[in-house]
Order: C-alpha cells, then structure tokens, then sequence
C-alpha cells in the first residue's frame, strides 16, 4: 500500500486509526507522552504534553518519582496521569529505549512501551488511547524496524482485549505516517 498525504488508515475493524497530527490535540480517554526517565518534561512529544497540559501533570509525576520510581522511569513500563488542560482526560507516561543501548532489547522494550500502556488503560477502564511514534525521534529507534514492532504489539494486544475501541497512531508528519503504513504488519483493510 502506498500513503498519500491526507490519507488515514485504519486497521483491525476499525480499531486501529493511523493518522497524521498533534499529540495534544486528541480527544481520546489517554494519549501517550513519550517521556524520559525523569518524568519531568523535556524536548518533543514530553516538553509539548507537559507545556499543554499544566503544570498537573508535572506535579503527579513528581509524587511518582517520589513514591513508585526514585531512581526514574524505567524503559518499556508505563505509568498514568491526570491531563491537566489537555483534551484527554489522562497522560500515559513510558519511556522508550534509547537505540543501542539496550543490549539488543530494543524491540522488546519498544513493545514494551505499547503493551504496558495499553494494559493501563484496561485497569483505567479506558476506550480510547492515542500513541505518538515512541523512540523513532531523539532515541533513533529506526522507524522501519518500529512500524513493525509496533504494529505486532498493539495487533496481539488487541486481539485479547475487547474493552479498546479506538487506538490512535498519530504521527508529527506525513513522512512517519508513511514510512509505518508501507512497513506495518496489520493487514490492510
């Protein structure tokens, strides 16, 4: 299949949307941040979640911090927040693996990242979940070998989980849309 722009896709009876656009825009019951290990904000996705969402957010991450994870955020776990001023009603946090440093992991941390999320927003009694392209951007996570890894992990989640109605993929761009449409492994529909 070849991706046009302005071209949305959807997978899995509709379950699975992949679609060009802001993170912070999405109103969906959870979008994903893709954070860093502090949980405290930072660059792209993280500094744009946190700057639209207030600062309740940043205030929950630090009880987590604080509580649950002194030492930080570790790759491919998952935790929740409130949205603050964000569509959303809730902020999923995970952070993904930094490419080559995982001692050949990288793929199953990234699923990881997906399945951990996902599974939080079946203990939230979540329907609905937006994902930015986690790792892809500063932590080189090569897109082709993502779109695949992806793809897979949210397929076999889904597969035993009827409570998910709507799982966005919203890329920053057309060009990651397009590089996870032709590399994706759902089948077309």
């Amino acid at each position: 299949m070849k991706y046009s722009e302005g071209d949305e896709s959807s997978f899995l009876d509709g379950r699975v949307r992949v679609l060009v656009g802001d993170i912070t825009e999405q109103q969906v019951d959870a979008i994903v941040n893709a954070a860093n290990s502090t949980l405290l904000g930072g660059g792209g996705v993280d500094g744009a979640i946190h700057r639209a969402g207030g600062s309740i957010i940043v205030e929950q991450c630090r009880q987590i911090r604080q509580t649950l994870y002194p030492q930080g955020l570790p790759a491919g776990e998952a935790v929740i927040t409130a949205a603050g001023d964000l569509p959303a009603q809730y902020v999923i946090h995970t952070v993904g693996p930094i490419f080559g440093r995982h001692e050949g992991r990288e793929n199953q941390v990234l699923a990881d990242c997906y399945r951990n999320s996902l599974r939080l927003a079946v203990k939230y009694s979540l329907a609905s979940i937006a994902f930015p392209a986690i790792s892809t951007g500063a932590f080189r996570f090569p897109p082709e070998q993502a779109a695949a890894v992806v793809s897979k992990a949210i397929g076999e989640f889904l597969v035993n989980d009827e409570s998910i109605r709507e799982v966005r993929l919203v890329f920053f761009n057309h060009s990651g849309a397009r590089v996870f449409l032709n590399r994706q492994k759902f089948r077309l529909e």
